[in-house]
């Protein structure tokens, strides 16, 4: 896990005033690999260049030692003509490692970092669809004269660019780039479509004018000859599958402790976060009782015994998981979010990423944990929001199944689980009709408007969700917040082999009987029957509703006397303030998210633009 730089000039060569300017950029995510930092200057034509003034390409590394911690593992990484700057984890490396040597291909180190150049050099780009992992890498290829970047399939590590006539550069962290930026300026377009609907990463245009992101599961080929760009995909999803419920639940147990066994190789320290909720529960109990890992979980719980979730942490404690229960403070997550927004480059959607950046702090003081396995994923794959209920009993519907939606509905109110817990202000994001103009009046302008609601199945919807609407935005904040402290976190969920099975079950094994995640309960027979049956669905819990009507008004009400939103005509303080002050005086209608992501882009705005 690390931070990557890169710099072409498709012109001239450099100078070493230059080359000093890339080493800062290349230092300026030092947090993202403090075990090691390394440059390298190169012409693509003719290979390395001790002499910057023959150069036109340089690659810089900060080193997170996590495989092979030894020198050998240090980037930029060459075989022959081809070098390589990688951020990541390849999880499936040792199984790769047999596959290649069968082919005579021979190896000097033992990182996972190697794999990938000899993968490439046996099957071309076409090969990335073998590597099982989260990664960002960047290959130059001076034989063929061409710049790849590649990028996991959901979005799970990070690879940004940017193109200034003939100049290209990448990176790990938009604020790398910002400094060869002409001007610095932010992308009206998607800061709308942000406060609108709150998406993030939902395509190639970032926050920032200028700078775009690679997309997940394609490569982005850059042909140094000619200046030509094109993207291709190197994966996508199989057809839907037919299996028997028990062939399924069998299938979905064998992947799931498969993409787990394989996250816990490391030759540092592995923990895990746990919440007290399904996913993070199951991946312990799997660690624990399945793998015979003596897995140390770490857990966040509020001072407020209303948003705490510490009484089903203490069941995996009591169920004999060794836990440490960090305490939240809620005014030190008040204080650092223009911290937190600054390692995100980018708004955050809401205090629960600021909790998230402490806890990942907390760690790091407090324990010798490097590596963390986290249960973000799952309820994309297993249909675990409460929407997925409404979407399959609306798909349902439109099938003219009446009966069946009918039957769904009234299992989950006699079981006090899916229906009973939505509320109007959430759903409306989710109802176009409902999600009208007047909902945002302070909004000035047209968003980029993304239909979030319903697709023809739910297996399409929990596609997007995975690629576009869910699972960016919060691989986004897991990467930054765990990066800007070191960290590795890693998702057995987002494991692609079991993502695959899950999209393409039967929608009757995620969502059934007044249930979601229902294949999970069935295969996960360790977890306890407490958390295994829990009937709520809650995210990371915290007062930020509470925060938004009380403690945090007198700090709203002074940030938009002067709005740097309305300075840039994005939106129109005075409604947005009549707009906040009636969900203060408890308009039930206005959903606290609405309010959070106009506070956060605000902070943003004076973060990188005042």
């Amino acid at each position: 896990m690390c931070g990557i730089f890169g710099y072409i000039d498709l012109q001239k060569f450099f100078n070493d005033d230059l080359v000093e300017k890339l080493k800062a950029l290349t230092d300026l995510v030092h947090y993202r690999g403090p075990d090691g930092r390394n440059f390298l200057t190169l012409n693509y034509q003719a290979g390395i260049r001790k002499n910057s003034l023959e150069s036109n390409v340089f690659l810089g590394h900060r080193r997170l030692a996590i495989i092979d911690l030894s020198d050998a593992g240090l980037q930029p990484m060459m075989d022959g003509d081809v070098y390589i700057v990688f951020n990541g984890e390849i999880f499936n490396y040792i199984e790769l490692r047999n596959e290649l040597k069968a082919y005579g291909q021979t190896f000097r180190t033992d990182t996972d970092t190697e794999i990938i150049l000899k993968l490439y050099r046996q099957y071309g780009q076409s090969g990335f669809d073998r590597l099982n992992g989260m990664w960002a890498f960047a290959l130059v290829d001076c034989a063929t004269q061409q710049l790849i970047l590649s990028r996991d399939r959901f979005s799970i590590k990070p690879l940004y660019y940017t193109r200034i006539g003939q100049v290209f550069a990448f990176s790990s962290e938009i604020k790398q780039l910002i400094p060869l930026l002409p001007s610095v300026t932010p992308n009206h377009s998607t800061l709308r479509t942000f406060i609108a609907q709150g998406l993030l990463d939902f395509s190639e245009e970032t926050m920032f004018q200028s700078v775009q992101m690679v997309r997940p599961r394609n490569n982005f080929v850059l042909d140094l000859k000619t200046g030509l760009e094109k993207t291709t995909e190197y994966w996508n999803y199989a057809p839907a599958n037919t299996l028997s419920v028990e062939d399924a639940i069998e299938k979905f147990r064998e992947l799931f402790i498969d993409s787990i066994r394989i996250r816990l190789r490391s030759d540092v320290k592995v923990g895990a976060l746990v919440s007290g909720g399904l996913d993070s529960s199951a991946i312990a109990c799997v660690a624990t009782y399945v793998l015979g890992t003596e897995l140390e979980t770490f857990s966040v719980v509020s001072n407020e015994e209303k948003y705490s979730e510490g009484r089903f942490v203490s069941i995996l404690a009591e169920a004999g998981i060794k836990n440490t229960t960090l305490s939240f403070d809620g005014n030190e997550a008040l204080r650092r979010c223009d911290e937190v927004i600054w390692h995100n480059d980018e708004p955050v959607c809401g205090f629960s990423a600021v909790a998230h950046y402490l806890m990942v702090e907390k760690i790091k003081k407090e324990t010798d944990i490097i590596v963390l396995l986290s249960g973000q994923g799952g309820d994309e794959c297993l249909c675990g929001y409460r929407k997925y209920y409404f979407f399959y009993i609306l798909e349902l519907l439109r099938r003219g199944r009446l009966i069946e939606a009918l039957s769904l509905y009234a299992e989950s109110w006699r079981q006090k689980t899916v229906v009973r817990q939505f509320s109007l202000g959430e759903a409306k994001r989710y109802l176009p009709k409902l999600a009208n103009r007047a909902e945002h009046g302070f909004l000035l302008g047209d968003p980029v408007a993304e239909n979030v609601g319903m697709r023809k199945t739910l297996r399409e919807r929990q596609m997007l969700d995975l690629e576009v609407y869910s699972v960016p935005v919060l691989a986004h904040y897991e990467d930054r917040n765990s990066m800007a402290h070191s960290r590795e976190i890693r998702l057995p969920f987002l494991d692609h082999r079991l993502v695959d099975l899950c999209v393409n079950l039967s929608p009757t094994l995620k969502i059934a009987k007044g249930w979601t995640k229902y294949i999970l309960r069935q295969a996960i027979g360790e977890l306890p029957d407490a958390i295994r049956w829990r009937r709520d669905k809650e995210g990371f819990l915290n007062p930020e509703e509470r925060w938004l009507r009380d403690e945090l008004r007198p700090t709203i009400e002074h940030l938009f006397e002067n709005s740097r939103l309305a300075e840039a005509g994005i939106i129109d303080a005075r409604r947005f303030m009549s707009y906040y002050k009636r969900f203060a005086a408890g308009d039930r209608g206005i959903w606290y998210g609405n309010i959070n992501r106009v506070l956060f882009a605000e902070k943003w705005m004076r973060t990188f633009f005042s």
